[in-house]
């Protein structure tokens, strides 16, 4: 069952801004919650650990001072795995703050869920799979994140089209669609498809106010999808990133190491090159990326390419509909 998410009014576009390892950063989250997007950054960006309770609070404050513009809420990521040994810490940190959306990656999140839904807070929880779903729907999620193919970072193998119906069977609450979506199209795409959000991380990479090296984001606009692979020799997890950053790092795209996947923390520490510092993620939509816009422009920009494609939608629509008749 769909609980009612009380902020809904408050989204310009039903997109949540993914939450980007050394990416996201506090003027990232104010920049996308000003432009009527979630805006989110996993907790493990802000070290040490004391800086994460600093981040919430500057977050919080710069949205306190925007209020007469209704900004969207925030999320905040949480790393649900045994090699994460700060999880209960960011935990009380998030019920502190009531974070009004909580997504969590890896392991199906129990202690968060009761956590959140302690303070009125919600929990979505990212899968790449129907038994990923079964399990966090399981934990009494709120909402599943389906992650499907070409999404950047770590990502599943399925097309949307399977995995999102195969989904909805076994779960009955939110659905967020994550892969390769960086337009406005895209985003009603997802929502034809009976996502009540996109999730767009990639997109947002190639912003002023991101955290990524200015090489970074330049190498996304340059970019197109003949330049993503997938591999699981990066971090141990099968994931897109950028052929270009391989070659940047010494590495061969077409020759990489073989990594044990049998530890996540194990593939965490691995030595030079690193993942995500190094070696940069990105999903198969970057080709449609042509500019480093701020936040607020590239936002205006998906909002317009959304009610273009709505309108063309609805004439094309009401043609066949006049048509029948």
């Amino acid at each position: 069952m769909k609980k009612v998410i009380p902020w809904m009014s408050r989204l310009r576009l039903p997109v949540i801004a993914s939450p980007m390892f050394l990416v996201s950063g506090v003027e990232l989250v104010l920049a996308e919650c000003r432009a009527g997007i979630i805006g989110s950054f996993p907790a493990l960006n802000a070290r040490p650990i004391e800086v994460f309770d600093e981040w919430l609070c500057r977050i919080e404050e710069g949205l306190a001072e925007s209020a007469a513009h209704n900004p969207a809420p925030y999320a905040v990521n949480l790393i649900v795995h045994r090699s994460n040994e700060r999880l209960s810490a960011d935990i009380e940190t998030c019920a502190k703050h009531k974070v009004p959306l909580i997504i969590t990656s890896l392991m199906p999140p129990a202690a968060v869920v009761q956590a959140a839904h302690s303070y009125g807070g919600l929990v979505f929880h990212d899968i790449t799979t129907v038994r990923h779903a079964e399990k966090a729907a399981e934990q009494g999620v709120d909402g599943l994140i389906v992650v499907c193919a070409g999404a950047g970072g770590h990502a599943g193998k399925l097309s949307p089209f399977a995995l999102l119906q195969e989904v909805r069977k076994v779960f009955k609450g939110h659905i967020v669609l994550a892969g390769s979506i960086t337009s406005g199209e895209s985003v009603l795409a997802a929502q034809a498809l009976g996502a009540d959000f996109a999730y767009m991380g990639t997109r947002f990479i190639a912003t002023q106010e991101s955290n990524a090296a200015e090489a970074y984001k330049q190498m996304i606009v340059d970019s197109a999808a003949k330049d993503i692979i997938y591999t699981d020799a990066i971090s141990g997890i099968h994931g897109n990133y950028l052929a270009p950053s391989l070659v940047r790092a010494g590495l061969d795209p077409e020759n990489l190491p073989k990594r044990d996947a049998s530890s996540y923390q194990s593939a965490q520490r691995w030595n030079r090159p690193k993942a995500w510092k190094d070696i940069w993620g990105a999903g198969q939509g970057v080709g449609g990326i042509d500019g480093i816009p701020t936040v607020a422009d590239c936002v205006a920009r998906l909002e317009r390419e959304y009610n273009d494609a709505r309108a063309r939608l609805l004439g094309v629509s009401g043609r066949v509909t006049a048509g029948a008749a």
